[in-house]
């Protein structure tokens, strides 16, 4: 980039690493409402309802990463076309700060690697598709690298002293899809799993 920052802006595939998060070490009252939505094979899953999935949770469709110096804007394709910002002017994050779905993220650059740290969160999204929960007091921090032209990996570590017994750490690998948009998903028009969601 001008700045002579990485440019980490593409569209960019997650392919399988969507899935990947490893074994969350679970307080017991979290584990055993993860216990709990397994058993209902996730009928409750705010995604399959079209509500926003959340951070770290992404859906396999493709996401866009706009850069300028002050911000980064990354656009969802899947879900309910979310976006994230990350701002990188500075500030830090709201003290009064609601609860929100996506969380406030403020970012900086630690060498070529963006760092983004997430906090701000309602307790209503999932962390991963199997039900996977999570308090309001997570915190998430990600760490973005472009190693080479075609990849951008991503380390992200979870805290959440009230649902996690210790913080977790794992790594996604993003593919660039070049001569590649995202494209307009309308969950509400599209959803086909509201009803299929009757759980046990």
């Amino acid at each position: 980039m001008p700045d002579g920052k990485p440019d980490l802006s593409g569209v960019w595939n997650p392919g399988l690493s969507f899935a990947q998060m490893g074994q969350v070490p679970l307080q017991p009252w979290a584990d055993a409402l993860y216990k709990e939505r397994r058993a209902n094979l996730s009928k409750d899953d705010p995604e399959g309802h079209c509500l926003p999935a959340g951070v770290p949770r992404i859906s396999p469709f493709p996401q866009k990463i706009v850069q300028t110096p002050t911000l980064v804007v990354l656009l969802d394709e899947g879900n309910i076309h979310s976006y994230r910002q990350f701002f990188l002017d500075g500030r830090g994050h709201p003290k009064d700060l609601d609860p929100l779905w996506m969380g406030d993220s403020i970012a900086k650059w630690d060498g070529d690697t963006l760092v983004v740290d997430t906090v701000g969160f309602n307790d209503k999204t999932w962390l991963n598709g199997q039900g996977l929960p999570h308090s309001e007091e997570l915190h998430v921090i990600e760490r973005y690298r472009r190693p080479d032209l075609g990849h951008l990996e991503v380390e992200v570590t979870m805290e959440d002293a009230k649902a996690f017994i210790m913080p977790h750490t794992f790594k996604r690998t993003y593919t660039l899809m070049q001569n590649w948009e995202i494209h307009e998903y309308v969950c509400n028009e599209f959803n086909v799993d509201a009803e299929h969601l009757v759980g046990k």
